[in-house]
């Protein structure tokens, strides 16, 4: 489903160059893993739209990691921001721009990346994610970011937006049981790098998840932010989890 949303509510016959490197497989794996960490059902197939285009486009997950180091990386990445005044950590564009009100910054100058999040959310451990916040209440209010090693060099190589997005949603993101259904998609340009962003949601019998994704390529990554929300609540919290979806950046890696 692709067009105007009424209310709301969150690769098939060729593969691409991703899937060779058996990416696909370990991308299914972790969503699995994030299904039953958010209750969901569990991941065993592919859900589909009638009418859909049937390109297919392929990604996968780091392996997960909860140790302690990545913890401690975490939160000295916490710490970016506030370095980033004193020239404590290594800057760019897209790490220097204004911190909107009640929103904080999570900066990861090693991994190349940065993105906001809502103030009052905290750190916690997202398996198979190299960051993660989340509403310290509502555990279905989260943002997450990760990302795996690619030879593309920009989102663009995946192929048409619809097309690739569509993929990734009903074939990646959803579960067997989950009617996948996505409302918008947008392109954008920082500073040479190309960022996809789409809302969607899943619904399955009893529960429905909303969410905004943003796909970008670079540092021969392939990384990945989305930030989530229960169906019902995502008319309330639309707005502001877009603003999170538009600040993610990243940044280029000096060796």
């Amino acid at each position: 489903m692709l067009g105007v949303r009424a209310s709301h509510n969150t690769f098939s016959s060729s593969v691409l160059a991703l899937a060779a490197e058996g990416e696909m497989a370990s991308l299914h794996n972790l969503i699995c893993s994030v299904s039953k960490q958010l209750v969901a059902p569990n991941c065993a197939g592919t859900a589909k739209l009638n009418g859909a285009p049937p390109s297919v486009v392929a990604a996968s997950s780091s392996e997960a990691s909860l140790d302690e180091k990545n913890v401690t990386k975490r939160r000295l990445a916490l710490l970016g921001a506030g370095a980033l005044a004193t020239g404590l950590l290594r800057t760019s564009s897209a790490f220097a721009e204004e911190i909107p009100k009640n929103y904080k910054s999570y900066v990861d100058a090693n991994d190349g990346y940065s993105y906001l999040y809502p103030a009052e959310w905290r750190d916690f451990d997202f398996l198979g994610h190299d960051s993660a916040f989340k509403d310290r209440n509502l555990a279905l209010q989260c943002v997450r970011v990760g990302f795996i090693p690619t030879e593309k060099t920009d989102i663009r190589d995946l192929g048409p937006m619809d097309e690739a997005i569509f993929n990734l949603v009903n074939n990646v993101y959803a579960a067997p049981n989950q009617r996948p259904s996505i409302y918008d998609m947008q392109e954008r340009t920082v500073d040479g790098k190309n960022y996809w962003t789409f809302e969607y949601d899943l619904e399955a019998p009893g529960y429905g998840v909303s969410a905004w994704a943003t796909v970008a390529i670079g540092n021969g990554r392939y990384y990945t932010l989305i930030v989530t929300a229960n169906e019902r609540r995502w008319s309330r919290l639309r707005n502001r989890l877009k603003v999170v979806a538009d600040s993610f950046k990243i940044s280029d890696l000096t060796a």
